[in-house]
């Protein structure tokens, strides 16, 4: 990541790659700290309501680097989870009481010991998540039956499209990228996924491609699936849409384009009280590539480990992590603005 973004909030020393530049660069915006919204709306500290979705980033290695990433995923990335940190997971997920395993990257399929996770998950008889890119189903002829193997398994995919078009798609995702997401959709939508009656779940994934809030998310899903199947054929089940939080290459973005003083008042302003309630990390918790830990994805990215005096899987304390404080800072505005955001899309 380049050093320099805008001389009156960066440094020529700083870089956006160390998590603690990131969180400086958030607290050097004079805004209402999300702390004082939380206490207004009597959530502060905020609290885990349950621990019902386990979700694990199995490594940052990815054959795309998409604009919007908060991961910073990308091919040239090494941080890859081991199979015997897997086993942790296992371990820990044997221990809480949830329900739902969300594995996501990177691109979660390109860790080695991928396959096996999900059949090991598969076993255990938990609801399995595979945040997928959707290109790499079609970036190699090795990855060509994942449908298939996805479908074996009832794996619920969940994969990024910014738009039903190729502008808007390419211009966040990469040159080329939504040909080859129409291409993986008619795959999956082969097998079964996305088809109504058939079990197989397909879901979509919508990020701004600027400094601005998603719109309705069930008025942009009823359009997505008008343009998607009238020209293309393609079916799926539901339409996510999820806030930029500014962190890592999307807060780059906003430094470049000078939007990121706007975007920050624009998610204050924004603070909904009900989407705050709703929060994944009430009943989520984030595990890295090296077992580590957080409250959700985002805070991993930022370095920002749960509160419990346990802070690895290899020490896992399931009571512990239902009584934490959960760590919050400005960032979070971004899941709590207008009709929030989690990784399952609006919360209200």
């Amino acid at each position: 990541m380049v050093k320099l973004y805008n001389k009156s909030l960066l440094s020529q020393s700083d870089s956006l790659s160390d998590p603690k530049n990131q969180l400086n660069l958030l607290d050097k915006v004079n805004l209402i700290p999300f702390q004082e919204n939380l206490k207004k709306s009597n959530l502060f500290p905020l609290k885990p309501i349950n621990i019902d979705v386990f979700q694990v980033n199995i490594g940052k290695m990815c054959n795309q680097v998409c604009k919007h990433c908060h991961v910073d995923a990308g091919p040239d990335r090494k941080e890859i989870m081991t199979r015997d940190t897997m086993h942790l997971c296992l371990d820990a997920i044997d221990k809480t009481s949830c329900s739902t395993v969300d594995i996501t990257g990177g691109a979660p399929e390109m860790n080695p010991d991928f396959r096996w996770f999900v059949k090991e998950l598969f076993k255990k008889n938990k609801k399995i998540i595979v945040r997928c890119n959707l290109t790499i189903i079609v970036a190699n002829k090795k990855y060509n039956d994942l449908p298939i193997f996805f479908k074996k398994h009832n794996v619920e995919v969940v994969s990024s499209l910014p738009y039903f078009n190729s502008k808007k798609t390419d211009a966040q995702r990469g040159n080329g990228i939504f040909d080859k997401s129409i291409k993986a959709l008619k795959m999956l939508n082969e097998v079964g996924y996305g088809i109504e009656g058939s079990g197989l779940v397909l879901n979509l994934v919508y990020n701004p491609t600027g400094a601005f809030l998603p719109p309705n998310q069930s008025v942009l899903e009823a359009d997505f699936k008008i343009k998607l199947m009238g020209k293309f054929g393609v079916q799926f089940n539901n339409l996510f849409a999820i806030t930029n939080i500014p962190i890592s290459r999307f807060l780059q973005y906003l430094l470049v384009s000078d939007n990121y003083k706007g975007y920050m008042q624009k998610l204050v302003s924004s603070y909904n009280p009900m989407a705050a309630s709703s929060v994944m990390c009430r009943n989520t918790i984030s595990i890295s590539w090296d077992g580590y830990i957080y409250d959700c994805d985002f805070n991993q990215m930022l370095d920002l480990k749960v509160s419990a005096k346990e802070k690895h899987l290899s020490k896992y304390n399931f009571e512990e992590l239902l009584n934490r404080n959960i760590i919050v800072n400005q960032h979070c505005y971004g899941c709590t603005a207008g009709s929030g955001s989690s990784c399952g899309g609006s919360v209200t």
